[in-house]
């Protein structure tokens, strides 16, 4: 397997996670990829050109990163990070949905404020995001104990990959006062080798 990589995603940082949790990381050929380069090869595998894409032995190529995971996650004997059904499912699903908003809302934050001429970025825009982006973080707080899991389960895992990104671009600056419980939650994870060997570049 290939995975079309770029270390300051959060979403490929999600699969990094899932894949060094389960075993896999080791499987996976890691290939360095900008997607912003319109000359390059990413939009034959993947026609939206994101990573993290996925490409399986046969050529198939998977995304983003929910499918990836998924597909991850059934290639090992252990416990899945993924509930294979029941309540507990939706509620891992909802996680990483919440957590996948925060991660899409802070890229186009990060893209407002550094991609975009400043003659043409939206002030509107960014704090329209921004407001997103504090009330999910409200509401993880606010539910922290859905997050507990040993192993950790995709949920947790989308939550912290999301949480060390706005610590990387700062898209609503320190979001921790107010949200002891998910700063705290937040520490202990960030510590574990899933965390640590996937952290992104702090440049």
């Amino acid at each position: 397997m290939k995975l079309r990589h770029s270390p300051t995603s959060p979403f490929v940082r999600k699969v990094m996670v899932l894949a060094h949790e389960v075993g896999l990381a080791g499987r996976m050929e890691i290939v360095p990829t900008d997607a912003w380069n319109a000359a390059g090869d990413l939009a034959a595998q993947n026609p939206l050109s994101q990573v993290p894409t996925l490409v399986l032995d046969d050529g198939t190529a998977l995304y983003d990163s929910p499918v990836i995971c998924e597909y991850l996650d059934f290639l090992h004997a252990g416990v899945p990070r993924l509930p294979r059904g029941g309540d507990d499912r939706w509620r891992v699903l909802r996680l990483q949905a919440l957590a996948d908003g925060v991660m899409e809302s802070a890229v186009a934050v990060f893209v407002e404020r550094v991609r975009r001429p400043e003659d043409l970025r939206w002030a509107e825009n960014v704090v329209r995001l921004q407001a997103a982006i504090n009330r999910a973080l409200d509401s993880l707080d606010a539910r922290i104990a859905d997050l507990a899991s040993e192993p950790p389960h995709l949920g947790a895992i989308a939550v912290a990959s999301a949480l060390g990104y706005l610590d990387l671009r700062g898209a609503v600056g320190d979001w921790r006062p107010g949200r002891t419980a998910l700063a705290t939650w937040f520490e202990a994870i960030a510590a574990q080798p899933s965390l640590r060997a996937t952290a992104p570049p702090s440049g």
